[in-house]
């Protein structure tokens, strides 16, 4: 088993094993990704398959002029709670992964619970 060795993986797995704590194996995950541009969100059921994924790379060009990276953020959060609560799905669980629930990843989960989503 290697070592921990920044706080970012730390963190990652602290997030990991309240989720599996939380969770018991109920209800589906989204889990969240971002870069410097782009913020990715992806839905995960039970078993650990991807059902549905969303970035802000795939979304039109025209709906993105003069939007800031946390309006990106809220845009990608929006549509994409909306094809969850339109494919069934109600309750989710927030994986933020490494990244502090803050700014864009906020802006994610918000926008999501707005759409109909319950974390």
């Amino acid at each position: 088993m290697s070592t921990l060795h920044n706080t970012s993986q730390k963190r990652r797995l602290r997030v990991r094993s309240r989720i599996s704590e939380r969770n018991n194996g109920k209800r589906a995950k989204i889990s969240v990704s971002r870069s410097n541009k782009n913020i990715f969100v992806q839905l995960i059921d039970v078993s650990g398959n991807v059902i549905h994924s969303l970035s802000s790379v795939v979304l039109d060009k025209k709906e993105l002029d003069g939007v800031s990276g946390v309006g990106i953020a809220k845009l990608v959060g929006s549509k994409f709670g909306k094809i969850c609560v339109d494919n069934g799905v109600g309750e989710v669980v927030f994986d933020r992964g490494s990244y502090k629930y803050t700014g864009r990843v906020k802006a994610v989960a918000d926008s999501c619970r707005e759409a109909g989503l319950k974390f």
